[in-house]
């Protein structure tokens, strides 16, 4: 029987992300399964909101989607550039749904080294 998995309600979740979780969280207990779930979704990005904050350097605003991950540098790189030219804004438009997972999958590796660290 299956038990009640909070990450099937995180907004834009996708099943790669899924799949992330359940291998990180896999040696877990349960105290430490909702100490990393806590963690976890204090830091993590929803993909529809990256995809809105990328859609803003079509405006002239761009880079915000890559500072909100944490890519300060290439950030203000997009926003001087205005996204390299557009060009570079409409890749991460195309790719948006990968570059949150790739970060999401960041956090939840960082989430366990600093649950790991606590105990």
């Amino acid at each position: 029987m299956e038990t009640y998995n909070p990450y099937l309600s995180l907004p834009g979740i996708t099943t790669e992300e899924l799949t992330i979780l359940r291998q990180t969280t896999s040696g877990l207990s349960d105290a430490q399964k909702q100490m990393f779930y806590n963690i976890y979704i204090s830091k993590r990005k929803n993909p529809q909101d990256i995809l809105i904050l990328a859609l803003l350097g079509l405006i002239g605003i761009a880079g915000i989607h890559r500072i909100v991950m944490g890519q300060v540098t290439m950030g203000v790189l997009y926003l001087f550039t205005a996204g390299f030219f557009f060009v570079c804004t409409i890749m991460d438009l195309i790719n948006y749904k990968s570059l949150t997972n790739e970060y999401n999958q960041k956090v939840a590796y960082e989430s366990v080294s600093i649950l790991k660290m606590g105990v």
